[in-house]
């Protein structure tokens, strides 16, 4: 069985876009697991990608309010066919990102996380995978936009990183 995901993070609407991409919307139809690592900003966003995402998994992040807070946790754990997956939305500065995500994480094959807006992944000594998907709706330092797709496959991870225009 062969699993797609999307990954988003920072969507920061309404103050950095009035709302998703269409493309980001697309894409949250066609996957089978949607996941936000935080700074959602308003609760529609959340209430619109858990109408239209088969299944979706978040957590808030430091521009939540109380509003979003009490609805997603700081850290999202789940399985895919057989990889543990948490979700975090800060990890620090990159410096030594893997070495603290290994210890604060040790039983987890893949760890999604955003805050920075900047497109991350790398691979841990202990074979841990960190992924950031970037921000869809705010580039901040970074040329484009962007999301990530990730497909889970007898265990494997194979991500892509999708820009937006």
């Amino acid at each position: 069985m062969t699993t797609r995901m999307l990954l988003l993070a920072d969507t920061h609407v309404p103050k950095r876009a009035r709302h998703l991409p269409d493309r980001v919307l697309r894409a949250v139809d066609d996957a089978d697991i949607v996941v936000h690592a935080g700074d959602w900003v308003d609760v529609a966003t959340l209430d619109l990608l858990a109408s239209r995402a088969r299944m979706l998994h978040g957590v808030h992040g430091n521009n939540d309010g109380a509003d979003l807070r009490s609805r997603l946790p700081e850290i999202a754990r789940f399985e895919v066919e057989g990889v543990a997956i948490a979700v975090v939305h800060e990890t620090g500065q990159a410096t030594g990102r893997e070495k603290r995500m290994d210890a604060a994480f040790p039983d987890t094959d893949l760890l999604i996380f955003g805050h920075s807006h900047i497109p991350w992944d790398t691979v841990a000594s202990s074979g841990l995978r960190l992924l950031n998907p970037g921000s869809p709706t705010d580039r901040r330092r970074q040329p484009v936009r962007t999301m990530m797709h990730v497909t889970i496959d007898a265990g494997r991870i194979e991500a892509e990183l999708v820009a937006l225009s």
